[in-house]
This record gives C-alpha cells, sequence and structure tokens, in this order.
C-alpha cells in the first residue's frame, strides 16, 4: 500500500467530502437531457442533410451518448444519480439502462464486487484488464470487430442466450457479462429493452423517419463498443500496482482533451481513480474531487494518464 493509500483521506476535510458526495437531482437531468438531446440532434442532422459524412458523425456521437447511458446507470447502481431512491432505480432502468441492453440492477451487485475486490481473485471486471499489453496487431483486431460489429453482435446474442436460460430456470455461468443473473431480473430487461426500443422506434415512425432507428442499433453494435473498450482498459490495465488495497497503483484516472470527453468520456467517467476512493460522490463533483487531491499532492503517487492516446500506448507492446 503506498503513502498516498494510506494518507489520502486526510486531505480532505469533513465539509469538503460532505459537499463532494452531495447529490444535486437537477444536476442528474441535465446529464440524461444533454444525452437524449445530443441523440435526437444527430438524428435530426442525418434527416435534413442525409451524406455519408453526417451519419458517420451521428454514428460517433450516438455511439458516446449510449456510453452516457451506461455512465448514469452506473451512477444509478450507486444510489448517486437521484436523491429519491425510487426515482433513481427506475430511472436507471427505464431511462438509462433498457434502451441500451442494460439493467442497473443487475449491475449493481457485480459493480459493487469490483469495487470491494478491485484487482482480488475474485474481481469480476479482472477479464477486462488482465492480459495486456497485446501486439499492435491484436489491437487492431479488437478496434476492427467492434467498428464492423462484430463485437457487439456477440454480445448482443450472448447476453440474449443467457437472458433466455436464466429465464428457463437453468444455472448459467456469466463471468464475462457485467451483470448479476436473476430469472426475475432478466425478464424485465429483456422486456425493457424491447418497450423502451420500439417507444423509441414509434416516435420515429411518427416523424416520418423510422430508418433513422438504424443509426441507434448501429452505433450500439459498433462506435459504442469501441468507446467502451478504451474506456474499460484506460480504468484498471497495465496499472503499476495491481494489488487490491492500493486504489493509487490499481486505478488509473485519464485527464481529457474536450473531443475525448465528447465521445470517449461523457459524465466524467475519465476520473476513475477519484470515484474508486469514494463511490458515493457524484459524476458532476468528480473534477473537483480531483482538483482538491491534486492541489494538495495527493495525486504525486497515483496512476494517471494524459488523453487516450497515451494510453493506447501503454496497452501494445
Amino acid at each position: 500500500m503506498t503513502t498516498a493509500t494510506k494518507a489520502w483521506r486526510g486531505a480532505i476535510t469533513d465539509e469538503e467530502l460532505r459537499e463532494l458526495r452531495e447529490v444535486k437531482d437537477w444536476r442528474g437531468w441535465l446529464a440524461l437531457f444533454q444525452d437524449y438531446a445530443t441523440i435526437a440532434g444527430s438524428m435530426a442532422l442525418v434527416a435534413y442533410v442525409p451524406d455519408v459524412w453526417t451519419v458517420v458523425l451521428a454514428l460517433l456521437l450516438i455511439g458516446s451518448r449510449q456510453l452516457g447511458f451506461a455512465i448514469l446507470a452506473h451512477e444509478s447502481a450507486h444510489r448517486i444519480w437521484f436523491k429519491n431512491r425510487r426515482l433513481n432505480d427506475w430511472a436507471g432502468d427505464w431511462l438509462a439502462g433498457y434502451p441500451i441492453y442494460l439493467s442497473a440492477e443487475m449491475f449493481r451487485p457485480h459493480h459493487l464486487d469490483h469495487h470491494g475486490k478491485t484487482w482480488g481473485r475474485n474481481d469480476p471486471d479482472l477479464v477486462l484488464c488482465s492480459g495486456f499489453p497485446v501486439s499492435k496487431m491484436s489491437m487492431a483486431r479488437k478496434v476492427l470487430r467492434d467498428l464492423t460489429g462484430i463485437t457487439g453482435l456477440k454480445q448482443l446474442i450472448g447476453t440474449t442466450i443467457l437472458l433466455i436460460q436464466t429465464i428457463r430456470g437453468r444455472e448459467v455461468g456469466a463471468s464475462s457479462l457485467p451483470m448479476r443473473l436473476e430469472r426475475g431480473r432478466a425478464i424485465r430487461l429483456l422486456v425493457g429493452t424491447v418497450a423502451t426500443n420500439a417507444v423509441l422506434f414509434g416516435l420515429l415512425w411518427a416523424f416520418g423517419q423510422p430508418m433513422l432507428y438504424l443509426l441507434w442499433v448501429g452505433a450500439w453494435l459498433t462506435t459504442n463498443k469501441l468507446f467502451v473498450r478504451v474506456r474499460s482498459m484506460a480504468e484498471h490495465a497495465r496499472v503499476p500496482n495491481p494489488n487490491p488495497g492500493d486504489p493509487f497503483g490499481n486505478t488509473r484516472t485519464t485527464l481529457l482533451s474536450w473531443w475525448e470527453r465528447l465521445l470517449f468520456a461523457p459524465h466524467n467517467v475519465g476520473y476513475h481513480l477519484e470515484h474508486h476512493l469514494v463511490v458515493t460522490v457524484p459524476q458532476y463533483n468528480l473534477p473537483r474531487s480531483h482538483r482538491l487531491l491534486r492541489d494538495r499532492g495527493v495525486l504525486d503517487e497515483a496512476c494517471i494518464a494524459k488523453g487516450y492516446p497515451d494510453v493506447l500506448r501503454q496497452m501494445v507492446a
């Protein structure tokens, strides 16, 4: 355990910690509005200027906002999206999770296990961060599989098979699925995903643009999978001290430019070390948490990367 791991808590006062942990509902609604507005604007752009470049731009932006939905579902899993628990849990599924085939309530026990066992033998996310570095060819193949939809199709088919097996009462292994399987929750996830996507398709149909739904599906299958992969690698792969109990050595914060935040890291997800230190700090307070720790010298020993190109260089042998 590093000196920083032992001493970081003394660098933040109790009052500052209370302020950092304060949940502000209006900030939660604003984050959700930003995601939906970006998706709607991207689709409108293609509708009014149907061109290959507007389609590419829309796929990038929609894929990034689908990641934004996942991050908001993650906030819901930690119960720091909204103050009211029922609203928090309902929004985490119906407004953020189900549209992208994710369940906040199924993700919660899986994810809390990750926080308690980071880089331990029973860390459920160990498969995401081990096995690096890889060769340049291996990384190129991963990116190609993401952008051609192979990764997305495998996830779609594999998740659906596991959910159906769970609903039918079979015991299944889901080590690669970031959710804790349970029959009732599996039913709600399938029903919720179909229902929310039907609503989206119905709205587009009502506006006379049903084909725009292909942008939603296409982004989920392609660009979203690349963004998720890069973010996932940045958080815990190839860290200096991959051992449990040392967040300053086993978790990485990535400082990002505006375009990286737009595409790869919506809702301050790059501040991952700060999130691991206090999991009850909402995403909009993570930048302040970072500044407090940085200005007081606590992050001198931390694992910090300057942008995703820096992260990718570390991932490649």
